[in-house]
């Protein structure tokens, strides 16, 4: 075979095995098979953690070291995404456990700078829609019973929370402590949650969209001695007042007041003021919690844009409050909620990030701001 036939076949081999050695190490650029954009991975390794958007940074939620030093710290914390991927083996998270019919995860809260946003008026809802769910804060009661030595209010207000979950899957809980923190962290008076400028602040940070307060009265117990111990007779009552604030508005949505009946709560014999006293307290909760639900279930869902990146936008709400991929949401500016014209586009969403928050992309409209508002406005298939 002639020199210059061979020179040709020879280029062509050297020109193949250097496609194929630069393949094998790296992608170039150009190539049509692209790594996926760096938000897609986060997704992948973040699809079963709590993760939420707070002034456009994403936080996981993990154990608190310090809980287990100091009483009174918050059980959890939320730390920013690339720490928790840079240390995964040295963070621990909340295992999520799924019941069905009751919230699959209590709280959705972080010691976190705010972001602007702002929650709708109510506008006609369908049937389809109610499995959204309601983000709630309960403080702690305040504590108005006699006895110095027995302290009711925050045990009542956790028990309240408890019975709450068992009878409806519709509503979220904050965890009270990590605002507490959160609160102290900004310097801000704690105590003084019904402050319309603090309800405005943890609207716009977590996303809630009303407080439950209130005051403990009690319980007080009535005892009648008989001649032996086997005779004494117990009765026992307990007073409520709370007060649902909606925390955009600052106004009280509702106030509500129960003294349990002093004849449901009598009891005979040994420990009898005890099991009075566990009585008023079981009745009051009970019929407290159906009048909570009733309200709350009551209230406009709504949702909050965290950050807009480019075409995308990251929502603080997903699978646990009720959204899923396909949902169209209307975008609101916040000053004009009251008119349904002023709908400013709509969003569509496109995928599930974490536990509870998610992507979408405009689909109509001009690109909205991280100050406006998201209702739903359709369902796919619906």
């Amino acid at each position: 075979m002639d020199l210059r036939e061979k020179i040709p076949q020879f280029s062509i081999l050297i020109l193949t095995a250097t496609f194929f050695f630069l393949f094998s190490c790296s992608t170039p650029s150009w190539f049509p098979l692209k790594k996926g954009p760096p938000h897609k991975a986060k997704m992948k390794e973040l699809i079963d953690k709590e993760v939420i958007i707070i002034d456009k940074y994403e936080y996981v939620k993990v154990q608190n070291p310090d809980a287990i030093k100091e009483s009174g710290k918050p059980k959890y914390i939320y730390i920013p995404v690339d720490e928790y991927l840079a240390k995964r083996e040295s963070f621990i998270t909340p295992s999520i456990q799924r019941v069905e019919g009751k919230n699959e995860l209590p709280s959705q809260v972080s010691s976190l700078p705010p972001t602007g946003m702002v929650p709708p008026q109510k506008t006609e809802s369908s049937p389809n829609f109610t499995n959204l769910k309601k983000k709630v804060l309960i403080t702690y009661f305040d504590d108005r019973t006699q006895s110095p030595e027995e302290r009711f209010g925050d045990w009542m207000a956790e028990k309240l929370i408890r019975e709450v979950n068992q009878k409806s899957n519709k509503i979220i809980f904050i965890d009270y402590l990590m605002v507490k923190e959160f609160l102290e962290k900004k310097e801000l008076p704690s105590r003084n949650l019904e402050n319309f400028e603090i309800l405005r602040l943890l609207n716009e940070v977590f996303g809630i969209h009303a407080i439950v307060s209130g005051e403990v009265s009690g319980p007080y117990v009535f005892i009648t001695k008989g001649l032996k111990d086997s005779e004494e007779t117990s009765s026992a009552v307990i007073r409520f007042d709370i007060r649902l604030k909606d925390t955009f508005s600052g106004k009280t949505l509702k106030t509500l007041s129960f003294t349990n009946p002093i004849f449901a709560t009598k009891e005979k014999g040994g420990l009898s003021d005890e099991k009075a006293k566990g009585k008023a307290i079981d009745i009051s909760i009970s019929e407290l919690s159906r009048s909570l639900i009733k309200e709350l279930e009551g209230m406009d869902w709504f949702c909050r844009i965290a950050k807009v990146d480019g075409e995308e936008v990251y929502i603080n709400a997903g699978k646990l409050t009720g959204i899923k991929v396909g949902d169209i949401m209307e975008v609101i500016h916040p000053e004009r909620i009251e008119k349904k014209e002023e709908i400013k586009g709509r969003i569509q969403i496109s995928a599930i990030f974490g536990i509870d928050a998610s992507v979408g992309r405009v689909i109509q409209g001009t690109r909205p701001d991280e100050k406006d508002i998201l209702k739903l406005a359709k369902r796919e298939g619906i």
